[in-house]
């Protein structure tokens, strides 16, 4: 599959207003390399949006009114463009959720409610008590961390951790030696938002099937990237933002296997979510249903069932291989100049999306101040992985992520202000 052309990603930027903006007189452009944070959206995303609210919004699934019928079926599309995004057999396979964290928080609470009496036929897969373990890894965004740390603690299960290497990777081997029968949940990142690294998801899934291990998938960092299929990689959940793929803010997904998200009790509970309610009890509508009460984001979803089909046009393969091409840039530049550590390992073997420097000498936060007055905005700091950042010795770092709209002038003028930044703050280093 061929790569975007460097014309096509001109053509795209136009499609994006913040890209096509023209800067105020005596300012640089922005060079915006911070996608893994959030992402820009094309005006097709904002369109839909704001065309749905205007001209069709309703109180979804509630009532018989044409307007309600209209507000629903765009609602309820854009649910069937996100399953077919990620390869989900049917709709009801994905549930609306406020990000990824809400999305990670919907199963680890739905665990806590079944072992705390409030099970559903099936949940008996979620039991958890002493001697159980559930796995995660030293790399892991705090989404995917405490979360489980608060599980083990109300459930009194082991909570233990595969460790990183000196580059702050792990490997199907290491998965395999932590892997025990008394691991009853596997979490983990498809991708680090460190330092980009790619979990081989189908060998972990068969790998914690072995052993009857419920796999749980954090693919913030890889369905705005790589094409993604959820039901190939075999996994039992998986969360993901919108935000961070062109898509609206207040909006993630949850996917579930249909029977983990029918034996998965809600944590959440109101209206909409219900057939039968009496003063003593209530009775739950399936799955996705059951975990969305109350007023959900509507128009939220209609926006990223747009950013789903820009996306899709655009063809994620050809996106990925572009996006392949720039981090060699990144990467190549950064391993050239001394004084800069890249984290991770040395080259682009695995990894996606980002990469991520400790300069020499220099806290990110000054780095990154620099490189906002230079017109180029990255992410500093821990990156919500300070267990990780911990295990590079290190409190923070510059973290620089490209889409499918970045170029290479903007990867060359984060390169630059980077060694800007060590001639300003008098740490450069001779090779």
């Amino acid at each position: 599959m061929s790569a975007l052309s460097a014309a096509e990603v001109q053509d795209l930027r136009a499609a994006f207003p913040y890209f096509a903006a023209q800067p105020a007189p005596g300012t640089l452009a922005p060079a915006y390399l911070d996608s893994a944070a959030t992402s820009q959206r094309p005006a097709a995303v904002l369109d839909a949006e704001r065309r749905f609210l205007e001209t069709s919004y309703a109180a979804v699934h509630r009532g018989t009114s044409g307007a309600v019928g209209e507000a629903t079926m765009a609602f309820e599309g854009a649910r069937a463009k996100v399953a077919a995004f990620v390869g989900a057999a049917t709709p009801e396979q994905i549930v609306w959720a406020e990000n990824a964290t809400d999305a990670l928080n919907i199963v680890t609470l739905g665990i806590g409610e079944a072992n705390a009496g409030l099970g559903v036929a099936g949940s008996e897969r979620f039991a958890l008590g002493t001697g159980d373990e559930i796995l995660i890894t030293e790399a892991e965004h705090h989404a995917n961390l405490i979360p489980w740390q608060r599980l083990a603690a109300k459930t009194g299960a082991t909570l233990r951790f595969i460790p990183v290497n000196e580059h702050g990777t792990w490997s199907l081997d290491d998965a395999r030696a932590a892997l025990t029968e008394r691991t009853r949940i596997f979490a983990f990142a498809h991708v680090s938002n460190v330092t980009g690294f790619v979990a081989p998801v189908a060998e972990l899934v068969e790998l914690a099937r072995s052993v009857g291990a419920v796999t749980v998938l954090d693919a913030c960092q890889s369905v705005p990237h790589i094409p993604v299929d959820f039901a190939a990689l075999g996994v039992d959940f998986a969360a993901f933002s919108g935000h961070k793929m062109l898509g609206p803010n207040g909006i993630g997904v949850l996917y579930g296997t249909p029977e983990m998200l029918a034996a998965l009790p809600p944590s959440r509970t109101g209206g909409s979510a219900i057939t039968r309610v009496t003063m003593e009890s209530a009775e739950f509508m399936p799955a996705p249903f059951k975990f969305e009460p109350g007023t959900q984001p509507v128009s939220q979803a209609v926006g990223l069932g747009a950013a789903v089909d820009f996306l899709s046009a655009v063809g994620m393969d050809r996106a990925a291989a572009r996006e392949h091409e720039l981090v060699e840039r990144l990467v190549a530049g950064i391993e050239a100049t001394p004084g800069l550590r890249l984290l991770g390992p040395a080259g682009t073997t695995n990894r996606i999306a980002l990469a991520s420097v400790s300069v020499e000498g220099l806290h990110a936060h000054d780095v990154g101040q620099y490189l906002d007055e230079q017109g180029v905005l990255v992410r500093v700091g821990h990156h919500c992985a300070q267990p990780l950042h911990r295990a590079f010795g290190i409190a923070s770092s510059t973290r620089a992520s490209v889409h499918l709209t970045t170029t290479e002038d903007e990867v060359d003028r984060f390169l630059d202000a980077l060694r800007g930044a060590q001639r300003y703050f008098g740490v450069e280093v001779s090779a």
